[in-house]
């Protein structure tokens, strides 16, 4: 009886697992079906961005000022702030902030999804870093999303940004608020990067593009004060979007701990 019973409850939750991963499965393909219409139409002109400059790669980090016009980064603003209730992640010791998946932005979040999948800022990204990048997948759900440092202690501590695909991978930071009682009126929460051994603060303020191989450059963002606030959208490309097994769920289970138990069917 004891052994048909565990039977029971393994069959169970395979099943289980396998109708969530299905149910999974069935929203990415609504949502990558929604991409081409969001990217063919976007809500701004995002060309100006083929004219700009591309700074020097040399320490795998990089950063343009005043990247957009203020209207867009006016309505880039106004949509990231219409993303009520980031999920919060808290891990001891390491992380303490919000943050609103890619799934999420697709309704609220547009301008933002087809700032992602532009070919501007892709041709952009790839003249920086010197070779063909495109977005990683959409069940990843750190492949495109907005980070919210709004809660005293908010901060994230010294980590690199694992590459769990083929390809070299970058992430893309754009700061649409940075407010606080710092200098220049900025938040107290400073990007750092050790670059050939030293600590770096990175300036961050709005309309800043931070482009940086995150698996390679160790960052953090230190605490965030009373009363700032501070709100990133966050991108990230490769050269080989495709993952081995092994790849994915780890991925999937680094997921987990900023997204939640959903990350596991992705």
């Amino acid at each position: 009886m004891i052994t048909e019973a565990i039977l029971v409850l393994v069959t169970a939750g395979a099943g289980g697992i396998a109708y969530g991963r299905y149910r999974r499965a069935q929203l990415y393909r609504s949502l990558e079906a929604r991409i081409g219409a969001i990217a063919a139409a976007p809500p701004v002109d995002f060309r100006p961005i083929l004219q700009r400059t591309a700074p020097a790669f040399d320490q795998r980090l990089a950063r343009i000022d005043g990247i957009f016009s203020s209207e867009t980064l006016e309505l880039l603003r106004k949509q990231a702030l219409k993303l009520a209730g980031p999920e919060r992640s808290y891990v001891p010791a390491h992380k303490k902030g919000g943050t609103v998946a890619y799934e999420s932005l697709f309704d609220a979040g547009p301008a933002i999804i087809a700032l992602y999948h532009s070919r501007e800022i892709m041709g952009l990204i790839s003249r920086i870093v010197g070779e063909t990048v495109r977005p990683t997948p959409i069940n990843d759900q750190s492949s495109l999303s907005v980070l919210f440092y709004e809660k005293p202690g908010d901060h994230i501590g010294w980590h690199y940004d694992h590459n769990f695909y083929r390809g070299r991978h970058f992430t893309v930071l754009l700061p649409v608020i940075n407010l606080g009682s710092a200098a220049g009126g900025l938040s107290h929460a400073t990007l750092k990067a050790k670059i050939e051994g030293q600590e770096t603060d990175i300036a961050t303020p709005p309309n800043t593009l931070i482009v940086f191989e995150g698996a390679k450059v160790h960052h953090k963002v230190t605490p965030i004060l009373e009363g700032e606030r501070r709100l990133v959208i966050s991108m990230t490309y490769c050269t080989d979007p495709r993952a081995n097994a092994v790849q994915g769920a780890v991925r999937r289970i680094k997921d987990v701990a900023f997204f939640g138990p959903r990350a596991l069917w992705t």
